[in-house]
């Protein structure tokens, strides 16, 4: 989607662009979720605003006669525009991840809050323990997948074919795939659902907070 605002209101959005990446503690890097969405919501009331002073200050017609328009978009401060219910971070990120949701038959805001949860949607993310790129890859799990976690794409359909797994062995049960993509299927059917790891708990309630 691409938001629309004239060019006097382009400096007022910037600043609050500016004032959000504060409030989250990110004044250089790239916002999650939550910011995306609020970001959406400053982008759509100052177009707002510019559409009400244009009616209200100049005769009807000049203001769409104004030669120069300025484009504010989502992606010109490192955002994905959002499609359907869930954001990611990245355009080209949110297109993988449609693409391997339809081809495993994913809910895609499920893919989508695993990466958000797993590496930030970011594919240079390397873990302690060596998982890979977006998905978190384990390089053991992904040579089982067949896939190569250090291409992005592949990374991307390697975390969707593992979802859809999980959730084949757990009846579609959202939460202990969750919890199986976290802890492995094992742990999940020693304790009946999601194990009394804390780490686990806590990614569970992570990426299901994100899906919801």
């Amino acid at each position: 989607m691409i938001d629309v605002v004239n060019l006097s209101g382009v400096q007022h959005v910037q600043q609050r662009i500016a004032d959000l990446q504060d409030r989250f503690g990110m004044p250089g890097g790239v916002p999650g979720l939550d910011f995306g969405r609020t970001l959406e919501r400053e982008l759509e009331k100052a177009k707002a605003a510019e559409k009400g002073k244009a009616q209200g200050n100049e005769a009807p017609g000049k203001a769409e006669g104004k030669a120069a328009v300025q484009e504010v978009r989502l992606t010109d401060y490192g955002l994905g525009a959002p499609s359907g219910d869930f954001v990611l971070a990245d355009a080209e990120l949110h297109q993988l991840v449609q693409a391997a949701a339809d081809k495993y038959n994913v809910d895609p805001k499920l893919i989508s809050a695993v990466a958000e949860a797993e590496s930030g949607g970011n594919q240079e993310e390397i873990s302690d323990a060596g998982a890979i790129g977006v998905m978190q890859l384990m390089p053991d799990t992904a040579a089982s997948l067949g896939v190569n976690p250090y291409d992005e794409a592949q990374n991307v359909e390697g975390g969707a074919k593992y979802l859809r797994q999980m959730l084949d062995t757990f009846g579609g049960d959202v939460r202990k795939a969750v919890a199986a993509y976290n802890a492995g299927p094992q742990a999940v059917k020693d304790y009946g659902g999601v194990p009394p790891y804390s780490e686990t708990q806590a990614y569970v309630d992570k990426v299901l907070d994100i899906y919801r």
